[in-house]
């Protein structure tokens, strides 16, 4: 737990590095601070003194505190601890596992470590993983973005990892105001893929079901429209659920099932993700309907259960320990001095098993 000394040395750090704080400007009093961040003078004092010795602050006998020109003083980053992070949204399920071995597989290969963080799809948390991966020295750094389809609240810590010249990626998404490479779906043609298909198979009424903090879920979504697009005489068939990270999903599950309860309810389902799909099937089920009898569903990423459930589910392949090598091995280029890679986008491949049929 972080102690209020560390707190106020922290936030007095992150706003100096962020430029709230310049060069030559005066801080606050002691008495002020005591105030502002509820801390004793000694606490103030000792806060004080640590980021003096790390050159961010410098003191003038009666005349106060001020900012220090810290990005002089520091000494350029030596990359020497062979270590890379990586910084997922999650890290024991699902398809996290997968892309973390194919990460770890081809590091470990050149004698290099892996630090591992998971934000938990939280900005705050994602802030919090970041810092603390910077507090170790690391030779580069694999992120998978959080909530990437909303403004990123922790462009500063991005823009200080581009001022520092730490070699990152990000995996299955992107910040589309950042600079950096990417490796992921190519998630608009998966979703219009797995809506064609369904179209194909007769379907008409299709229910998509998408969750929009996060940029794959919003691109799904995108391909999911184009194929309505494509097939505009049953436009009007359309329908969206849309979701995110933090929504009361027992609320989300309720409308979905008034949805499903309609003599005109969709003929097939969409879904975000296969993690999904095995919540929808097992509504659809308690309703006394089945798939694909009554409703086919089919999703994304191929989640290791999917061919071993009943019905097995239609889907589509994310690659996951190729993904997980191939941002390893992008990373290791940036590091060894190598052209500066393209980012990737992997074009769907469309599984169809049991849980889908004509209509």
């Amino acid at each position: 737990m972080e102690t209020k000394y560390e707190m106020v040395k922290q936030d007095l750090k992150e706003k100096i590095l962020s430029g709230f704080y310049t060069f030559n400007d005066k801080l606050p009093t002691e008495s002020t601070m005591m105030k502002t961040y509820k801390v004793s003078r000694y606490t103030i004092r000792r806060a004080i003194s640590d980021l003096e010795t790390e050159h961010y602050i410098f003191t003038i006998q009666g005349g106060g505190m001020f900012v220090d020109d810290w990005q002089k003083q520091q000494e350029p980053q030596v990359f020497e601890q062979k270590q890379i992070g990586v910084i997922t949204t999650h890290i024991a399920d699902y398809i996290f596992p997968n892309i973390i071995t194919g990460i770890d597989r081809y590091v470990s290969g050149e004698g290099y470590s892996v630090l591992i963080s998971n934000t938990q799809n939280d900005p705050e948390k994602e802030r919090s993983s970041i810092k603390k991966m910077l507090d170790n020295n690391l030779s580069g750094l694999i992120i998978e973005p959080t909530q990437s389809a909303l403004g990123d609240p922790n462009k500063d810590l991005f823009e200080q990892i581009k001022a520092s010249g730490l070699p990152t990626i990000f995996i299955n998404s992107h910040y589309a105001d950042l600079d950096f490479p990417y490796i992921e779906m190519n998630d608009v043609a998966a979703g219009k893929v797995v809506t064609d298909a369904l179209f194909n198979l007769g379907h008409e009424q299709i229910l998509g079901i998408f969750k929009i903090d996060d940029g794959q879920g919003v691109h799904r979504m995108n391909g999911y429209v184009k194929s309505y697009q494509e097939h505009s005489k049953f436009s009007y068939l359309s329908e969206i659920v849309m979701y995110q990270t933090s929504d009361n999903m027992h609320s989300v599950f309720t409308k979905i099932e008034r949805i499903l309860r309609r003599e005109d309810h969709p003929t097939a389902i969409v879904c975000y993700n296969d993690q999904l799909a095995i919540k929808i099937i097992d509504l659809i089920r308690s309703l006394n309907m089945q798939v694909p009898e009554d409703i086919s569903v089919i999703a994304f990423d191929n989640y290791q259960l999917s061919q071993y459930l009943s019905p097995k589910l239609s889907t589509v392949e994310h690659p996951k320990e190729k993904m997980g090598r191939d941002a390893a091995k992008m990373l290791f280029d940036i590091m060894n001095g190598n052209e500066q890679p393209k980012s990737i986008r992997y074009d769907p491949q469309l599984i169809l098993r049991e849980s889908t049929s004509n209509k």
